[in-house]
């Protein structure tokens, strides 16, 4: 699907801006997403994994899609009901971050562009993990191995300090032209192997599923993932205004389209739905944790929904085992 050229909008964060411009930025969004994420996710910090921890705590009674391996056969025995047992999160967790900063990413015609809000998305998901004293660490994906752009690596660390490093280096990090390779960025956090953690891959998916399909299952053989899809509006539809010339910032290629044929912007749009149920299925499949974030909307609110619906959905069983909820508990 082709992207145009996106004009930044007033009050947007800028892609390759200077070393204090940058800085700055990064300031306000952490203050930003702090005062937002501690304000409306209130609640006693239980641990950010998602699934289920190692030690053991209460027990309640079973429920459809509970995981049969942590029934609890001697309280079941004594009430004659069915129970489970539940298990306190781990304390000490690493989150991986895999974060696909290429050149499609840099498209948007709403409040912001992709690649700012991957950069703000990145942002959060970063605070949420090192609010609990565990560790984040990223692979960054900028483009086209073959022509000379490959993945960064920064190691997981703990401390706030350290956190915003990390977001230093992403916001700085440039995008170079070519198509990337969602699935070997994704494959880059199968090596090497870890334990039991949290991973979070930041893209557009806009490469084909099969490309990225199979790491992501692989992955989440391991590991708790939450896919986080990133959307402008007019990846979804195009608007009337008659011709309209666009450009794949990935190969370049320039194209000119009529957008006053009504037939042409419903292909359009029948395109682009199948292209998202079929990448909504592929992360379904992969057992992945599904946000859509889109530039035209408030992101740091869809987050904390989502947020509360998998808590919501934990609490009440209704998420089934493994398949994670991303926060189980709020701020500390």
């Amino acid at each position: 699907m082709a992207r145009t050229a996106a004009v930044i909008p007033a009050g947007a964060t800028p892609s390759g801006v200077t070393p204090a411009r940058t800085e700055a930025v990064l300031s306000r969004l952490q203050l930003l997403v702090t005062r937002k994420l501690d304000g409306l996710l209130q609640g006693d910090y239980v641990g950010l994994l998602p699934g289920p921890g190692s030690e053991a705590g209460e027990s309640r009674e079973y429920l459809p899609g509970d995981d049969v391996r942590r029934m609890d056969w001697p309280v079941t025995a004594r009430t004659t009901l069915p129970h489970v047992r539940r298990t306190v999160a781990d304390r000490e967790l690493e989150t991986w971050l895999a974060i696909d900063l290429s050149a499609s990413l840099d498209f948007g015609t709403a409040r912001m562009l992709k690649r700012d809000l991957v950069v703000a998305a990145a942002a959060a998901m970063t605070h949420l993990t090192v609010r609990g004293g565990n560790r984040v660490g990223a692979v960054i994906g900028t483009g086209d191995p073959a022509r000379g752009a490959g993945i960064v690596r920064m190691p997981a660390r703990p401390g706030r300090k350290e956190a915003q490093a990390l977001m230093r280096a992403v916001a700085r990090t440039g995008t170079r032209p070519g198509r990337s390779d969602l699935g070997a960025l994704i494959d880059a956090l199968n090596r090497p192997p870890r334990r039991r953690g949290v991973a979070v891959v930041i893209s557009d998916f806009l490469a084909p599923p099969p490309q990225w399909g199979r790491p992501l299952r692989k992955l989440a053989v391991r590991h708790d993932v939450l896919a986080v899809e990133v959307v402008d509006p007019r990846e979804l539809e195009l608007p009337d205004v008659g011709v309209l010339a666009v450009v794949d910032p990935e190969t370049g290629q320039l194209h000119e389209v009529q957008t006053a044929d009504p037939r042409l912007r419903r292909r359009y749009a029948e395109a682009a739905a199948a292209q998202r149920a079929e990448i909504a299925h592929e992360l379904r499949a992969a057992g992945a944790a599904h946000l859509r974030l889109r530039t035209d909307s408030d992101w740091l609110l869809d987050i904390v929904r989502f947020v509360a619906g998998q808590r919501h959905a934990r609490t009440r069983g209704t998420v089934r085992a493994p398949r994670p909820a991303w926060v189980e508990g709020g701020a500390r």
